[in-house]
């Protein structure tokens, strides 16, 4: 998904060369809002989901507003910190039935361990899930190809839109739009009675039902949670998966077992994830069958469903084109180490396959070997650095000995050459050339006829071919909307698992098996992938970001800074889990951040400077890459102190975060800020209170900087627009 485009610079911009001509009206126009600010409640309320919206429009006759918004935006900073918690602007939002959109997550998870909602702290009432997963529809349906924030439209009952307000020059105008498009409608009917039952609301698709419903339900006794559950069961299209998320994480098993019997009778799309959720547990193999026979049912109209369904009947099944247990056993009672071979070798044996050709013309078995010579220098990164003549010439360089590779193979086949050996040299040939289809088909014919324990690297290639092709055929499949064997997704997942254990195996492979585990909704196999991966792996970039987001899922922030710990705390913990578990500590910051919880923030922050000064006494050569995440780290500070008024301390962390490294002073954070941004923010408020001593020490420290890094981030270099959006129709 891409990134929303800015809709505020249409009005201002930044000087790019000096610090002391950055325009105050900017900050002043949408002025930051505060720690007090971000502590108070977002009092808007806003439905679940554009479906929720849609049927609570068609009950009470009111018109939708779609409001939009974007971290790190100026302006939408200023709406979701101020104004959706102003009780005098939310009151302007009542008439509506609202939904937000917003592609930025706040807090790491959706559901705690009891399936309780976690609700987003900057805009309340929903999640960070439901306010992602409403952008793209919304995009779809509205936006006319526009990803722009902040945004706010109206949508009238029958789907038209009433007016779309954004690239607006003030609040004011938002508001009049706001306002206007509600008094120039006739009012809606009444509302429905509140004297409704419980059992009664269930059949509601409104949030405060919803929420009431859920309340209900944790508080009540057994005898009441019951009842709720089989109304739920009976609610149908009013999806009160709320009830029944609290029902499958609930300590009664009876109640589980109610829970699942809904989903196992659901015909909806958003009961997939739930589905998903309940297949995780161990299950006797009847119950986990009707589990899947449901998604089975919803894929008749549902292709993510559809594929799920195949997906976990897939893993269920072994895979007919290797043999897991063998190739394990191999790897296992193999000696011999395989190490890389040096470049002087490759060139040696590429000559010696060369000369041999020429000398036995009609030697099959030559003509291969000199194919997989070919190979073998054309992919060494070495001979392509040391070889070619500079950067733009090297893929030319390499190509032309996988052209080489094609040719001798070809030639080998000629005279006869056969076996997997063959087909892996010319599939992986036709891949680095470009045909795909070529490349699969080879190396299909050759994973047939791979002997288990095969260490070389071309044994490795055709693995990761195989697995490759797999997964496009099944990707065409799903885009097509055809049935396909669900061999292929058994076929993937054994590849993978060989390929964990082949000594020419790779992080990048085990992040791989992951992530196509966890697209395909098998998030207890990720698991087990993940952490094996990072036994073999432990100082892997990619794993630890993927262990991170795992440990946030299920553990939540508090949970992040114990995992890491606990990796420290391991005799055999590698000597960099020490800067792991610092930029642990700096996504602990900023998620205390999004929730509003400062003084937390400003704690991790301290433990994540701490323990990347640790990490420098570890390892010196790691200096800059220390030197740059203290940097953000004191850029975060500077900002927090400044959102509760301390300039002199904001200052003072943010000059200690220039002087700890310039070059991270126009660097993103998590939360889309920069030094320079808050810099300049700071400065603003500074001259707005005529503190000009202090606000001299800031133009001087970012007249200091390199011009460049006083640039707008790329994502507001957007110009002016002519028109302040559509007129009302």
């Amino acid at each position: 998904m891409s990134r929303i485009h800015t809709a505020t610079l249409a009005l201002l911009f930044f000087a790019s060369h000096s610090a002391a001509q950055v325009p105050v009206n900017r900050e002043a126009m949408w002025p930051a809002a505060s720690a007090e600010d971000w502590k108070r409640p977002c009092l808007v309320t806003w439905q679940r989901s554009f479906e929720d919206a849609v049927a609570v429009s068609r009950e009470t006759g009111k018109a939708i507003l779609v409001c939009v918004n974007m971290d790190g935006e100026i302006a939408s900073e200023h709406y979701a910190g101020v104004r959706y918690r102003d009780p005098a602007i939310a009151v302007l939002f009542e008439p509506y039935v609202c939904v937000i959109a917003s592609v930025y997550r706040h807090t790491p998870r959706d559901f705690d361990e009891r399936g309780q909602r976690v609700l987003c702290p900057r805009f309340g009432t929903v999640t960070c899930g439901e306010h992602i997963s409403i952008e793209p529809g919304l995009f779809d349906q509205y936006f006319e190809g526009q990803r722009v924030a902040p945004r706010h439209i109206m949508v009238e009952l029958d789907g038209r839109e009433t007016y779309d307000v954004y690239y607006a020059f003030d609040t004011d105008s938002v508001f009049r739009s706001i306002r206007e498009g509600i008094a120039n409608r006739p009012a809606p009917p009444s509302p429905p009675g509140a004297e409704r039952s419980l059992v009664e609301r269930v059949a509601s698709r409104d949030v405060a039902d919803r929420e009431a419903l859920e309340e209900a339900y944790l508080v009540g006794d057994k005898t009441l949670r019951r009842t709720l559950v089989r109304a739920a069961i009976e609610a149908g299209e009013a999806e009160p998966f709320g009830i029944l998320r609290l029902a499958v994480f609930d300590l009664d098993v009876e109640l589980n077992r109610l829970a699942r019997e809904a989903l196992a009778n659901a015909t909806s799309e958003g009961a997939i994830d739930l589905i998903l959720e309940a297949l995780r547990v161990p299950l006797d193999a009847e119950e986990r069958d009707t589990l899947i026979a449901a998604l089975e049912r919803i894929g008749e109209s549902s292709d993510r469903a559809r594929t799920l369904a195949s997906v976990h009947r897939g893993l269920a099944r072994r895979s007919s084109a290797l043999d897991v247990e063998g190739w394990s056993k191999a790897f296992s009672e193999s000696s011999e180490p395989v190490v890389a071979t040096e470049l002087a070798v490759l060139e040696s044996r590429l000559e010696y396959q060369a000369e041999a050709s020429t000398l036995r013309p009609e030697d099959a078995t030559t003509f291969l070997e000199l194919a997989e010579a070919s190979l073998a220098f054309g992919v060494d990164p070495k001979s392509v650095s040391v070889f070619a003549t500079d950067r733009a010439t090297a893929a030319q360089y390499a190509k032309l000995h996988f052209e080489d590779a094609r040719r001798a193979a070809r030639k080998a086949e000629e005279l006869g050459a056969s076996g997997w050996r063959l087909d892996a040299a010319a599939g992986i040939a036709a891949y680095y050339l470009g045909e795909l289809s070529e490349a699969h088909e080879r190396v299909e014919r050759a994973v047939q006829e791979l002997p288990s324990g095969a260490a070389d690297w071309n044994a490795m290639a055709v693995l990761e071919l195989f697995a490759d092709g797999r997964k496009k055929a099944i990707a065409k499949a799903v885009r097509e909307k055809r049935e396909w064997p669900r061999e292929w997704i058994s076929d993937v997942h054994a590849t993978h698992a060989i390929l964990a254990d082949h000594p020419l195996g790779s992080d990048a492979h085990v992040a791989g098996h992951h992530d196509f585990l966890v697209w395909f909704g098998a998030p207890g196999q990720a698991e087990r992938v993940l952490d094996a991966g990072l036994e073999r792996f432990p100082d892997s970039w990619a794993l630890h970001t993927r262990l991170r987001s795992r440990v946030l899922r299920a553990r939540g922030v508090q949970g992040l800074e114990t995992a890491y710990a606990e990796r420290m705390a391991r005799s055999d913990s590698s000597p960099n889990i020490v800067w792991y578990a610092g930029y642990a500590a700096l996504v602990e910051a900023e998620y205390r951040r999004r929730a509003g919880e400062p003084e937390q923030a400003l704690e991790a922050y301290g433990r994540g400077i701490a323990l990347y000064e640790r990490a420098i006494e570890a390892n010196p050569e790691g200096r800059d890459s220390c030197d740059h995440y203290i940097a953000l780290a004191l850029a975060g500070r500077s900002r927090l102190a400044f959102e509760r008024g301390d300039h002199e301390k904001a200052v003072a962390q943010l000059l200690a975060s220039l002087e700890r490294r310039a070059q991270a002073a126009a660097s993103l954070d998590g939360l889309g800020l920069s030094a320079v941004a808050t810099a300049q923010m700071i400065l603003a408020r500074l001259v707005e209170e005529e503190r000009e001593e202090l606000a001299e020490t800031v133009r001087a420290a970012l007249d200091a900087l390199d011009p460049e890094l006083l640039e707008l981030p790329a994502f507001e270099r957007q110009g002016p627009r002519t028109r302040a959006g559509r007129r009302p129709r």
